[in-house]
């Protein structure tokens, strides 16, 4: 993996993090998310990895879903609100 793509996917996995609430929820505590993540990959690693990996991959999957029908749904009533911050038109006389 080059350089820039792997400083991407390292941003895209703290994002992952961040949207997860884990940081908040750690104080972001280093030492808390790494020892978290130990006990992740143990579970994985375990007799029922497969089906906890199943389990986590459906409900991420339901969460970006639902996240993205939220923008979707949020987008129509943004433009329909007036943009009351904006001036209005310069006389052309």
């Amino acid at each position: 993996m080059k350089r820039r793509e792997r400083t991407r996917h390292l941003i895209e996995l703290g994002g992952l993090i961040v949207k997860a609430g884990l940081v908040d929820l750690t104080d972001d505590d280093r030492a808390t998310l790494y020892g978290a993540f130990l006990a992740i990959a143990g579970k994985l690693q375990g007799e029922e990895g497969a089906n906890t990996l199943a389990l986590w991959q459906r409900k991420g999957k339901r969460a970006f879903e639902a996240e993205a029908e939220t923008e979707i749904n949020a987008e129509p009533s943004r433009r329909s609100r007036p943009d009351s911050h904006r001036s209005p038109p310069r006389s052309t006389a």
